[in-house]
């Protein structure tokens, strides 16, 4: 079966989180505010080998087994656009956007037979699935898949850098296995980590460097929601991290830029 797409360059899937490869998440980490989501897969459903091979498996206490996939993360609430959204619409780094912006609407941490889902725009969404556009996916078939296959590729060659750090986080945090068994019970959850975590973990990784562009980007951020009680989670968050971020970078309080 055939399936027609065409992008109407609406914005409106630029919003909200947005998933990134490690490679991308570093590049950008002095425009997004960074998080690591981890998002558990549970044993039996269709989507658990690709999670297993692209993330790492846990044990629970249960004596179960779930696959996690540890996601680098631009963690913006649902109502924030991506902040090179111009006014327009239109990308402010088109040249440069991340792989998971030009492989949308597919995603490479689904099996490429289950895509098809994925073309139906969502509610307010302009996206062109008419039959005057062109077709995308066929029998299942991705096939413009250039954007597709590169982002799957870096999502494989980083995924043994992610379970060291999962290895490291249910070391030194242990209470994350009873989060992620409690979410387990109810697809659809996460649990959200930091990135001077995954800095602090992974040694070689320029960790002064990249905290040092995150942290006024994290700053911005948490002035933006500070008066905001819906986004009071967000709000800790940005504030927290930025906090991590000046004793990565090796800065005080008071030498803070800006």
């Amino acid at each position: 079966m055939d399936r027609h797409f065409n992008c109407t360059a609406c914005g409106k899937c630029c919003f909200g989180w947005l998933p990134l490869t490690l490679n991308d998440a570093l590049s950008h980490a002095g425009r997004f505010p960074l998080a690591l989501v981890w998002t558990p897969v549970p044993h039996g459903t269709r989507a658990f080998a690709l999670s297993a091979r692209l993330g790492a498996t846990i044990r629970l206490r249960n004596r179960r087994q779930i696959a996690v996939l540890v996601t680098p993360t631009a963690y913006l609430p649902p109502s924030f656009p991506c902040p090179e959204l111009s006014a327009e619409g239109l990308c402010g780094i088109h040249a440069d956007k991340p792989l998971r912006c030009r492989t949308m609407p597919f995603y490479p941490y689904r099996e490429e037979q289950d895509q098809a889902d994925l073309l139906l725009p969502r509610k307010g969404w302009a996206c062109d699935t008419s039959a005057a556009a062109p077709v995308v996916y066929h029998n299942r078939i991705i096939l413009e898949r250039s954007d597709f296959d590169r982002e799957r590729l870096e999502l494989h060659d980083q995924a043994p850098t992610m379970r060291t750090y999962a290895d490291y986080v249910l070391k030194y945090m242990p209470w994350i296995v009873d989060s992620l068994e409690a979410i387990a019970l109810k697809p659809g959850g996460n649990v959200i980590t930091s990135l001077s975590s995954f800095l602090t973990a992974i040694r070689q990784i320029d960790a002064a460097d990249v905290a040092a562009r995150q942290l006024p980007v994290l700053k911005a951020y948490a002035a933006r929601t500070a008066n905001a009680p819906e986004l009071a989670e967000y709000q800790r968050n940005y504030s927290g991290w930025a906090k991590e971020m000046e004793y990565l970078a090796g800065i005080g309080p008071s030498q803070t830029p800006g």
